[in-house]
């Protein structure tokens, strides 16, 4: 599990489970799953579609069997079904806001019950985009429900009337592998609901989402020249196990994901010359064109095109292993400096 997000559940858990620090308690879980939502933006607006219905995992045993929109989907189903038809006893935000149509989903339920190509075939249907709003207003609305919440409330219990409520809304699919929730939710108090499905739940998930991307990329980059167009290497890079390079469609390279259409204007400058990538451009040393534009930062990435342009992508592959061997990503950039000539004159000396 991830560290800062175990600790901080952590946390939470105990602030809770005091009437004097409580209300600290549910600003720490609204901080944890402000962190949490914020990877399942950054996957929903990074990754291209047919990544959300892929399944790297396919047979696994774990949370990371399924596909990418599948989990966003069983995530906030679940979450709306406890929050409201059983916590609130009113609207699903499924129901009030049509998310079903919305989502072009072909089910109401939470999706327990598909197995295998069933999940593939059913994520393939939906609409990411609508999934991940779906997401976000379930948040909101379940956010406004934990800060409605007292110390007194933890302890409340649910009994055969909220359990027929559940039952009723048609929300939990009758298969013997999802019917089981209904009692698991009736059987916690809220407090065991805040833990299953409002934080833990989530990071178990997440964390599969983590898994499941990150192994699309590495496909995705399998037998991919690994030299970027501007010239850094994805081999080299700290991104290089969650981005899939800009000569993939899974390209989440911090610097293009910055921009609308997710495209580094650098690679789309290449492509549209007909040239590999900058170190061929003419304009190299006094371009100032997207990634470049950021001047002196960026000076390092123009020292490895110009090497590039001069010795080649091998050589520039050996240099660069041997400064890796010695400093992480981020002081190799520093060591190369602010300067590209100069930063070209520690390759070439690193090189010999």
């Amino acid at each position: 599990m991830n560290k800062d997000w175990s600790e901080k559940n952590k946390k939470m858990q105990t602030l809770i489970g005091k009437e004097d620090t409580f209300s600290e308690g549910i600003d720490v879980l609204l901080e944890l799953r402000d962190d949490l939502f914020k990877q399942i933006t950054y996957i929903a607006e990074s990754y291209p579609k047919d990544a959300f219905y892929q399944m790297p995992f396919a047979g696994a045993d774990g949370y990371h069997s399924k596909t990418l929109v599948y989990s966003m989907w069983h995530i906030f189903r679940i979450e709306d079904i406890v929050a409201h038809t059983l916590i609130a006893g009113d609207e699903q935000v499924l129901f009030s806001g049509k998310w079903q149509k919305k989502t072009k989903s072909s089910i109401v339920t939470t999706g327990n019950e598909l197995q295998g190509e069933e999940i593939a075939e059913f994520s393939k249907k939906l609409d990411v985009k609508a999934v991940y709003e779906y997401c976000k207003a379930v948040t909101e609305s379940t956010n406004e429900l934990l800060r409605s919440l007292s110390y007194k409330d933890l302890k409340r219990k649910f009994g055969d009337e909220d359990r027929k409520r559940v039952i009723d809304s048609k929300s939990v699919s009758e298969d013997e592998s999802a019917f089981w929730l209904v009692d698991y939710w009736c059987g916690k108090d809220i407090r065991g609901l805040i833990k299953m499905p409002f934080s833990r739940h989530w990071i178990m998930h997440i964390e599969a989402m983590c898994r499941i991307k990150d192994k699309l990329c590495a496909q995705a980059r399998k037998g991919v020249d690994p030299i970027a167009r501007c010239g850094l290497s994805c081999d080299h890079c700290f991104l290089k196990d969650r981005c899939g390079g800009c000569r993939t469609a899974y390209n989440t390279c911090s610097y293009a994901i910055c921009h609308p259409d997710k495209v580094c204007p650098n690679a789309s400058c290449c492509i549209e010359k007909g040239i590999d990538g900058c170190y061929e451009c003419d304009e190299l040393e006094k371009c100032d064109h997207g990634f470049y534009a950021l001047g002196k930062e960026v000076a390092a990435i123009k020292a490895l095109a110009l090497f590039i342009r001069k010795y080649g992508k091998t050589e520039l592959m050996k240099t660069l292993d041997k400064l890796h061997r010695e400093y992480e990503f981020e002081k190799v950039q520093e060591i190369l400096g602010y300067d590209m000539k100069k930063g070209l004159k520690i390759l070439e000396d690193k090189r010999s």
